[in-house]
């Protein structure tokens, strides 16, 4: 399981119907609105290293 990173719900990777890649890595997400928000600026949910 991974967290979605837009709402940070449970979401098993292995199932997830919506995913994005960004910077290398790839994004599951629980719903198709997480997926659009995340899509439309990534670095907005994604924490600094």
């Amino acid at each position: 399981m991974v967290k979605d990173v837009v709402c940070n719900m449970e979401v098993d990777e292995k199932r997830a119907k919506w995913k994005s890649e960004y910077d290398g890595k790839t994004y599951y997400f629980c719903a198709k609105t997480c997926k659009e928000k995340f899509d439309r600026d990534p670095k907005k949910y994604i924490k600094p290293k």
